[in-house]
């Protein structure tokens, strides 16, 4: 059986898998649709990052496809529902990043409020703002609010509450009766609720039809002033363009985007020359433990499914 892997994967993991299956791994296909629609020809799973489209196209080419492997959680870039309908099982790495993504969230919270600490520049030049940054802000006793509240979002509610901070929640996907409510001291809110009183606003939520566009430039206007948003689940749920007016006349204190509308950004994004933003190439959950775990339970999954696809063969 083949295995196609076209983006980087942890190698001790491309190694387990290469020990009992055939495994082509070239993290440069995904950029090379022509090889990357030969690779799959003859492939019997595929395993990829974000960046791969599992579109009509692609499983078109893959003609004896029995399972998709994706390095991380969202599965924007694959046709669930094309998947479906051949019985071609699509595996996520649920819960293998969400450490990476929380510590992402917090640490890049503390930043953004405490406002210091990108004057290193300044400082060493001998401009000693002493004044203007020390009006900084503690995490400790402000409100996280978190949209989702999945895994990911579990995890970054313990580490602000580890940190003094109150947590507030909305998912409409989880029942009010729901164990998760009870147990960890976070309180169900509204969405218009949570952003008029959250400090700190996180998104942890896919990007489907119900969420695309979510924080528009009326719900931008509606957080509470002051706030900071911090974006480490998709592009497109954020109307970029209103958030960069909410931080260039001062209503939103910061914002920290790891995820954007068209990856990667282009030179004229009007995310340029934005006050206390922070821009990241989504990475919130790529670290080298996350990697290593993410890759490690998507080996043994897609393992697992081709193992079980050939005795049903049998």
């Amino acid at each position: 059986m083949l295995i196609v892997i076209s983006e980087f994967m942890d190698p001790a993991a491309v190694e387990a898998l290469a020990s009992e299956f055939d495994v082509t791994h070239q993290p440069a296909l995904v950029d090379d649709l022509e090889r990357l629609a030969e690779a799959v020809s003859t492939a019997d799973a595929l395993i990829v990052r974000n960046r791969t489209q599992v579109n009509a196209h692609l499983l078109s080419c893959a003609r004896q496809l029995r399972v998709v492997g994706r390095l991380g959680v969202g599965l924007d870039n694959i046709d669930t529902a094309a998947c479906a309908v051949r019985s071609i099982e699509v595996i996520a790495a649920t819960g293998a990043n969400a450490v990476a993504v929380a510590e992402y969230v917090i640490t890049t919270a503390s930043m953004l409020l405490r406002g210091a600490y990108a004057s290193s520049l300044d400082i060493a030049a001998g401009r000693w703002l002493r004044a203007e940054l020390s009006r900084g802000r503690e995490l400790h006793g402000k409100t996280l609010g978190l949209i989702g509240f999945g895994s990911i979002g579990r995890v970054t509610a313990r580490l602000g509450r580890a940190m003094g901070m109150q947590t507030v929640a909305h998912d409409p996907l989880l029942a009010a009766d729901d164990a998760a409510w009870s147990s960890g001291d976070v309180a169900r809110r509204s969405l218009d609720e949570l952003l008029s009183e959250a400090d700190v606003v996180s998104l942890h939520v896919p990007l489907v039809a119900g969420t695309r566009g979510l924080l528009d430039g009326a719900r931008i206007a509606a957080i509470k002033r002051g706030a900071v948003i911090i974006n480490s689940s998709r592009g497109g749920i954020i109307d970029e363009a209103a958030l960069a007016a909410a931080l260039q006349r001062g209503h939103l204190a910061g914002a920290a985007l790891d995820v954007f509308e068209h990856e990667p950004l282009n030179s004229g994004t009007v995310l340029a020359q934005c006050p206390n933003l922070i821009l990241t190439p989504h990475i919130a959950g790529v670290t080298q433990e996350s990697n290593v775990r993410v890759s490690a339970l998507i080996a043994g999954r897609v393992a697992a499914s081709l193992r079980a696809s050939a005795a049903h063969d049998r």
